[in-house]
């Protein structure tokens, strides 16, 4: 089959960007809704408690995987660079180092989810007429997770290419599935939180397969064949440097929501269930403003390669004004239609509801600060550093969060769900201005340094 590409590295970006991001996007959000499936499967037909239960266990899962989802990103950057310099050697082994990497990582989280699940609820003060429920589902989640890094490898070596429309294409075949499977096991099989769990991990498997079929198929650099599968140790080093702070950026970033979310668990199970259905319809809103981050990482990935430094400023300046204006709209509508989106969720506790415009209001409003902090993360990734990144986001996020609950949430007037939310908006603001200044400053040092060489 006809390999997918686009051309980043000249002409003119706007249009290239949106086309680019687009389909990211497009499947970002079709992921959460084939996931808000899961939660408005069992709310309608098992209640309030099976909501509460699944939501209790996104801040763990999170913080597991994002630690090994990290390496895809250094697989993005090392392809993205070998790509833009030319070297097809290069771009063929970082892609057969990639799957083996993503194998072995699935197998790790595997052993560890389905064996420590009790013992981190516990950890996080889950309530005990959820715990139980929280459990089953994330071992059979973590059943499946190998063929969920599988997948996000893959799609990060063909988004890496240029390709951004064959990951849509294959979450749409996979989340169809998701959506049948969860009814089947719910509604037919009276199934309860393992059911939604079993249809996440076999259209994940399904998710793979495609992916690597794809990959398989593809007539340039980026093809895989498992004759060829082996852990290139020059390709290895730099998807792990680059790879991991961005792994650990997103478990230590996770860590703060894990804080967060125990803090959330101390208001009881109807304050969680508003705030688990409130932080699903959001992230619809951060799932758009992230996929620019994507294109901040891969665009400028390539064009550093290329040395195109006056074309990675440019890129800068319209990620930053594109996610601007995507965050805001989607973040005014989100608050406008808030009540009736809750309401397909929750249909069973009004106070729930309540609760859930509570956060949507704190977060909502400010939303578009994170998704500027997010594309300074994929720009400062993108030109090869991403160790700043992880230093700033624990620092300016983790940080200011973790002080957060510790200080001034333990103040008795501020000991509210409010107060919890208002930590957000602070650490996005703050840790966006720090990752710009390194940004620029990185950029320089490294534009000096090339000319030095020619």
């Amino acid at each position: 089959m006809a390999s997918r590409k686009l051309d980043m590295c000249s002409g003119p970006l706007l249009k290239k960007m949106i086309v680019y991001t687009v389909p990211i996007i497009l499947t970002g959000m079709l992921q959460l809704l084939f996931n808000a499936a899961d939660l408005i499967v069992v709310g309608n037909f098992r209640g309030n408690n099976s909501v509460a239960a699944v939501g209790a266990t996104g801040a763990i899962i999170n913080l597991l995987v994002n630690l090994f989802i990290g390496l895809s990103v250094g697989v993005s950057v090392v392809i993205a660079h070998g790509i833009g310099t030319g070297n097809d050697k290069d771009v063929s082994n970082a892609v057969h180092t990639a799957v083996p990497t993503a194998i072995a990582t699935g197998i790790i989280l595997t052993i560890t989810g389905v064996l420590c699940s009790e013992f981190f609820l516990e950890l996080m003060g889950t309530p005990k007429d959820v715990i139980k429920l929280s459990a089953s589902y994330m071992k059979i989640y973590f059943l499946g997770v190998t063929a969920n890094m599988v997948y996000n490898f893959g799609s990060a070596i063909l988004r890496a290419a240029g390709d951004t429309v064959t990951p849509l294409i294959y979450l749409i075949v996979s989340g169809v599935l998701n959506v049948i499977l969860n009814l089947f096991f719910v509604a037919v099989l009276s199934m309860n939180v393992e059911g939604v769990a079993l249809a996440t991990a076999v259209s994940q498997l399904l998710s793979a397969v495609l992916v690597m079929i794809s990959l398989m198929k593809r007539t340039d650099a980026c093809r895989f064949s498992f004759k060829k599968i082996k852990f290139h140790s020059r390709q290895l080093k730099k998807i792990i440097f680059i790879g991991l702070p961005a792994g650990i950026q997103g478990s230590l970033f996770s860590i703060s929501n894990v804080l967060i979310q125990s803090s959330v668990n101390s208001f009881g199970s109807v304050v969680m269930s508003g705030n688990a259905a409130s932080q699903n319809i959001e992230g619809f809103v951060y799932i758009s403003m992230n996929s620019f981050q994507q294109t901040a990482l891969n665009f400028t990935g390539q064009n550093y390669g290329a040395g195109k430094f006056d074309r990675i400023k440019k890129i800068l300046g319209i990620d930053l004004v594109c996610v601007f204006a995507v965050g805001t709209i989607l973040s005014m509508l989100v608050l406008f239609f808030g009540q009736p989106l809750l309401s397909f969720y929750i249909n069973d506790s009004d106070q729930a509801i309540e609760y859930g415009l509570i956060r949507m209001k704190y977060i909502l409003i400010t939303y578009f600060l994170c998704g500027i902090m997010d594309v300074m993360t994929g720009m400062l990734r993108g030109i090869g550093s991403s160790a700043a990144p992880m230093l700033i986001t624990i620092l300016g996020v983790c940080g200011i969060r973790i002080a957060w609950i510790y200080t001034v949430f333990q103040s008795p007037e501020y000991h509210t769900i409010e107060s919890i939310y208002l930590s957000y908006p602070i650490s996005w603001a703050i840790t966006f201005a720090v990752e710009l200044t390194m940004f620029l400053l990185l950029l320089k040092k490294k534009k000096r340094h090339l000319l030095s060489l020619t």
